[in-house]
């Protein structure tokens, strides 16, 4: 259950951790979503007892409902789903520097980073650093238009990051970002860096098949998710949420290319 330090600071969630309870990201595309089979692992051949196992859990987890909903569903699931409050906190953490990306290991051979050739490799590699450029671009236009206050950082050493938080929930405290393409770049940003702060030793994650889904996630959210014009005037709140997610995805382009595909991440093309 390592994936919880990475949403929150708080003592009782790194606690949990400690439990190492192992989790995959369901496939729900209206919320983020973390589903646990360990009932069914303790228990593969006794029913009855995973039911009691998975019971058991869920009641232990459900007295951190401040920060995860859960339920259990049969045979013996345990579903948890991070609340927008609890994405909110993560998503913080990232876009002002309390969470880094860095540090983390080489290309996806493990060591060297060596890829090969071609043409149809290299029209890959220029899509991701193409989706990294402009969110770059778009994220200084912000800047001087005052939508956004990003930290003077000319080396790009800590890639792009916001002086000042982003208001990612409304006065009801849901996230501002619910519609499609917002929510399905959200749930890739949030497995990608699942993927690069706890990777699992036992999956081998394709990172320029993900970087690419993400960079494509990321073109339909630009195409379809308008922060200029009349959003920017009539919902400014939403255009700074939506320029916090181009933060996002800006870092993680980042350590994906520099740090497992061995390239240089360039901030304008």
């Amino acid at each position: 259950m390592n994936f919880l330090s990475v949403y929150t600071k708080d003592e009782k969630i790194l606690w949990i951790k400690k439990g190492k309870l192992p989790l995959y990201q369901g496939t729900d595309g209206k919320k983020i979503l973390y589903i646990s089979s360990v009932a069914l692992q303790l228990s593969p051949s006794d029913n009855s007892k995973a039911k009691h196992i998975v019971k058991s859990i869920a009641a232990h987890l459900a007295a951190y409902g401040e920060f995860f909903h859960v339920k259990v569903v049969p045979p013996a699931l345990i579903h948890i789903e991070l609340i927008d409050s609890t994405l909110a906190v993560w998503l913080h953490n990232l876009t002002v520097g309390e969470t880094s990306l860095e540090g983390i290991g080489g290309g996806e051979d493990g060591e060297t980073g060596r890829w090969p050739d071609g043409e149809n490799y290299n029209n890959k590699l220029f899509k991701i650093q193409y989706a990294h450029a402009r969110c770059c671009s778009l994220l200084r236009l912000a800047d001087r238009e005052g939508l956004i206050q990003l930290i003077d950082n000319s080396t790009e050493v800590l890639g792009l990051l916001s002086t000042q938080p982003i208001p990612w929930l409304d006065c009801d405290q849901k996230l501002r970002l619910y519609q499609g393409d917002e929510v399905r770049l959200m749930h890739l940003l949030v497995k990608m860096v699942d993927d690069l702060v706890f990777p699992d030793s036992n999956t081998s994650v394709n990172w320029m098949t993900t970087a690419l889904k993400l960079s494509e996630a990321f073109e339909s959210f630009w195409c379809n998710c308008r922060i200029w014009g009349e959003v920017k005037i009539n919902s400014l709140e939403l255009a700074q949420a939506r320029l916090g997610l181009l933060i996002v995805t800006q870092l993680v382009l980042r350590s994906v290319l520099e740090s497992k595909l061995a390239v240089f991440a360039p901030v304008e093309l």
